[in-house]
């Protein structure tokens, strides 16, 4: 099963939301403004999450009306939403976890997103964590064996050490093998 979480970055580096609409085995998950995406782009979230402080009265109000599954905290809190709807999606027993949402506005906060994702995927090896947008998809590997397979969406592939050393990598099948 597949957590995709909408978080409340920029609307124009959204990944496509009803990309994903025809599959059965997803839990939506709204975090703060996302909560507003999904349901703009007809998707109802099976929960949502955070303070809703980037929502105004009007959006708060339709979001409300349409969600089931509200989970409300107090905007001065120990995490941010984003974390919030990463805790929820780990409790509902997934393979998958996707993010979207947190590129393209305040680079802290897509730094915090994006630590906080790398940190999941070490403390949860066996899920697999995507953030994805418009044109990128980022993954953070654990040390091991990976196949990729190619995907027309995004065809370029990059590495990158994230905190932290990386030994004995090979790579094969890529324009640059090593």
């Amino acid at each position: 099963m597949i957590a995709f979480i909408c978080a409340g970055g920029p609307s124009t580096e959204l990944y496509d939301l009803t990309a994903l609409a025809s599959r059965a085995d997803i839990v939506y998950i709204g975090a703060d403004r996302g909560a507003f995406y999904l349901l703009q782009a007809g998707l109802k979230p099976t929960a949502i999450v955070g303070d809703f402080d980037s929502l105004n009265e009007a959006e708060w109000q339709y979001v409300k009306e349409r969600c089931d599954t509200i989970h409300r905290y107090a905007a001065e809190k120990d995490e941010t939403d984003t974390d919030l709807a990463l805790l929820y999606a780990l409790e509902q027993d997934v393979d998958e976890v996707w993010i979207t949402g947190i590129t393209g506005g305040r680079l802290d906060h897509s730094e915090a997103a994006m630590r906080s994702v790398a940190r999941m995927q070490l403390q949860h090896p066996h899920i697999a964590f995507r953030i994805v947008n418009t044109q990128n998809e980022l993954r953070f590997f654990t040390p091991g064996k990976h196949l990729l397979a190619r995907d027309e969406q995004f065809p370029y592939i990059s590495f990158f050490a994230y905190d932290g050393d990386v030994c004995d990598v090979t790579l094969r099948g890529v324009k640059y093998e090593t």
